[in-house]
């Protein structure tokens, strides 16, 4: 598959649209988007500017994604439950891939300057836990609790963008790929759950930068227990959990219920059947699927974005144009920098 190809064929996916139905709608035969896609042939460029206005995209787009090295990054990874359908998660891992692209083309216009940086080691040599407190020193964030951890997040260069799934089967997604972190993440999902998701994708990013091991979900959950829970801190709370603190803790800590009991179990301080105990009572009162106190935590809201946004329009770049540097159709599909006034809260 030529580059090209793949950008067209990622594209389509990100669009939710199927061969057959974008043949149609840019007035070609399926068996020609076949070939385009699967870089046998190449369109010319009426048929390129076609296909790039039902993508949503410009040509301009489509010829520097095909051109930049590993345009296309499969695999991703994914915090997701297993139940999650296959075609969802593969549409959500083409939309981050396309968010990547449309940064990368951006950033010929724009130089994101960060406070920090987000390390890599190599998970061979670094303990998840290690990693999790060295990152926290690095970056000379506070002891105890992590409050506003999106913003720590943006402050280290990763983009972080927010929107809805349409599913609650997968939370979020990363990748690293040409020294640009990007975290994608369902807006759908409570304060609690979601602070939870950018700390494992943030050691994803961290721990599995360059090598994809076999125990990567597993690291990335120690990371993310570590980071938001550092056991020396924490220790003294749930060394004697009784059920009853739960609620408490949650409030402090931004973190589930679940999650407290599991960084309980995992250190040691609950035994089997006192974890199992725990779960039965979250199960009859409804709380492991929804649980209480999550709209009483500071919402994490991206600010990366907005403030690339505003200063775009601070150069008195029309809507047009912050649309077309961003390699959008339009303004209308700019779904990354949308119109000032427009933009989700």
């Amino acid at each position: 598959m030529t580059d090209l190809g793949e950008v067209l064929t990622t594209a389509r996916r990100a669009s939710g649209l199927t061969q057959e139905e974008l043949a149609t709608k840019a007035g070609v035969t399926q068996a020609a988007l076949s070939r385009w896609e699967n870089g046998l042939r190449e369109p010319d460029e009426q048929s390129l500017e076609i296909l790039a206005r039902e993508l949503g995209v410009t040509t301009r787009f489509i010829h520097h994604a095909g051109r930049v090295r590993g345009a296309m990054a499969v695999d991703a990874h994914m915090r997701r439950r297993a139940t999650a359908q296959a075609t969802v998660w593969k549409r959500l891992e083409a939309r981050l891939n396309m968010y990547r692209m449309h940064a990368n083309l951006l950033s010929e216009e724009i130089t994101i300057r960060s406070d920090h940086r987000i390390p890599t080691f190599d998970p061979v040599d670094t303990a998840p836990q290690a990693a999790a407190r060295m990152v926290r020193m690095q970056w000379g964030m506070p002891i105890g609790p992590v409050r506003q951890l999106v913003a720590w997040i943006e402050a280290a260069g990763c983009l972080v963008i927010e929107e809805p799934f349409g599913t609650t089967r997968v939370d979020g997604m990363s990748q690293w790929v040409n020294g640009q972190p990007l975290i994608f993440i369902n807006s759908e999902v409570p304060t609690d759950r979601k602070r939870l998701t950018l700390a494992h994708e943030l050691g994803h990013l961290v721990l599995h930068a360059t090598e994809v091991v076999e125990e990567v979900e597993e690291q990335a959950n120690a990371f993310a227990a570590e980071f938001l829970m550092p056991i020396e801190v924490i220790k003294p709370q749930i060394r004697n959990l009784r059920f009853e603190q739960l609620p408490d803790l949650k409030r402090q800590w931004g973190v589930s219920m679940a999650a407290l009991i599991e960084r309980a179990f995992r250190a040691g301080y609950l035994r089997p059947e006192q974890r199992t105990r725990m779960y039965k009572i979250l199960s009859s009162r409804g709380w492991r699927t929804s649980e209480p106190i999550s709209d009483e935590l500071p919402p994490e809201r991206p600010e990366l974005v907005s403030v690339i946004s505003d200063a775009l329009h601070g150069r008195g770049l029309t809507e047009n144009e912050v649309a077309g540097i961003a390699g959008f159709a339009s303004p209308e599909v700019n779904r990354l920098f949308p119109r000032r006034g427009l933009r989700a809260v």
